[in-house]
């Protein structure tokens, strides 16, 4: 991130904004489509039942691109919003430039130490403070499957390792079907990546190798064996994937034309939308040998540093309202991710949703719980940027061997 203090002479004139009044709360975030504006309306409704003015900064953007260049004007012009939608590990970048306000206050009065997991809690503070605060948590290591893509194949349940899921894939081929729905685009194929890696190598070696770049990791036997497993499920794909979205290749497993996903639990929600039922239309089960363990992508809002006391009480009040069991329970049934919160009453969300929020609860005991690669939680963005760059390579062009794939991966984790 460039320091502010060198943009703020470039855009301190052009974006001078208004003080904040009286109790107005404004929110930057980029949940614009049908079930996520939803949830921001309820939000909203909370924050006006207190007393608040609700002031709505939305950027359309789904991956918040847009929103960041927003927010960065606003910052640097003196004129922060009250909240901003940031997450992982950009919420440090945001910390260390002095401009992200103290929670610390309103975690002690709610708790937020003992209702989430240390993991995740670590990612929403700076040097020990909170300074963000989290919303939901999006599973990312899910398979989906189609029932009757399955029943007419002859597979009689969900794979739970790679030697079944690849038994699994080639019934599916020989029905005359597709096996795995894969869609172009480098997070895709990384969102699988990491799943084969920590379904190969468990939670430990995904940490070492994923998260903290470890070389002996990246360079290891175990890593070879992912990579040519993963090489293995690209076999199962077809020639038509490169350059499809996520929500297509969903839609060929609702359809019936092919029989398995690997994508976060958002695919879940485009199955819901189309009167899917989980258990009986559509499938969900942990990546093959991912069982006990839980890749987690976390949205959340960032708090920025106010001078007018009304306005930080209002602050403190929405961060207060995003962890509380109301808003926690109707956002995360509109979004199709679970709370964030390790007490949360599951009666109202379904089977899929309760499998996920059991193992986020366990894992967070047994160090299973672990941050997506994928869905930037993990590493900062330059290194993120190269290692999905050399992990997209492999996978689209068959002539990379699996050691010159392995040594390119390792030479991108040494990317700053």
């Amino acid at each position: 991130m460039l320091k502010l203090s060198k943009l703020a002479t470039a855009v301190a004139l052009v974006l001078a904004g208004t003080a904040a009044m009286a109790g107005e709360v404004e929110v930057l975030h980029y949940w614009t489509s049908g079930g996520e504006a939803k949830s921001v309306a309820e939000l909203k409704k909370i924050m006006e039942a207190k007393g608040h003015v609700w002031k709505d900064f939305a950027v359309a953007g789904g991956g918040g691109d847009n929103a960041a260049t927003v927010l960065k004007s606003r910052v640097v012009s003196g004129n922060p919003p009250a909240a901003a939608q940031i997450k992982g590990p950009a919420i440090q970048e945001w910390a260390s430039e002095g401009v992200l306000a103290n929670l610390d206050a309103t975690a002690k009065a709610e708790k937020w130490d003992s209702l989430l997991p240390k993991v995740v809690a670590d990612v929403m503070k700076y040097k020990g403070n909170y300074v963000a605060v989290p919303v939901n948590v999006h599973r990312v290591n899910w398979m989906w499957a189609n029932a009757a893509v399955l029943k007419k194949a002859g597979v009689a349940t969900m794979p739970k390792s790679w030697d079944e899921f690849f038994v699994a894939a080639e019934k599916v081929k020989k029905a005359g079907l597709i096996p795995v729905a894969h869609g172009g685009q480098n997070w895709q194929d990384f969102t699988t990546f990491e799943s084969v890696v920590l379904g190969v190598g468990g939670a430990k070696f995904y940490n070492e190798a994923l998260v903290k770049l470890d070389q002996k990791a990246l360079t290891s036997a175990t890593m070879t064996k992912a990579l040519e497993t993963f090489r293995k499920v690209k076999g199962y794909t077809d020639a038509a994937s490169p350059g499809r979205d996520w929500n297509l290749a969903t839609a060929m497993v609702m359809q019936e034309k092919a029989a398995f996903q690997f994508m976060g639990d958002w695919a879940k929600g485009e199955f819901i939308a189309a009167g899917k039922v989980p258990g009986k239309d559509f499938l969900c089960a942990a990546a093959p040998g991912t069982a006990n363990a839980f890749t987690f992508n976390v949205d959340s809002f960032a708090m920025f540093k106010l001078k007018d006391p009304v306005a930080q009480k209002a602050q403190g009040d929405l961060a207060a309202a995003i962890m509380g069991t109301e808003f926690q329970e109707v956002f995360n049934l509109n979004k199709g991710s679970i709370p964030v919160r390790l007490n949360m009453n599951m009666a109202k969300f379904d089977d899929c949703a309760k499998l996920s929020s059991k193992d986020f609860v366990e894992t967070a005991k047994t160090a299973g719980l672990v941050p997506s690669v994928a869905h930037g939680m993990a590493i900062s963005p330059a290194a993120e940027g190269a290692i999905k760059d050399a992990v997209s390579q492999f996978w689209n062009d068959d002539k990379i061997s699996v050691a010159n794939a392995q040594k390119s991966i390792a030479a991108a984790a040494k990317t700053k």
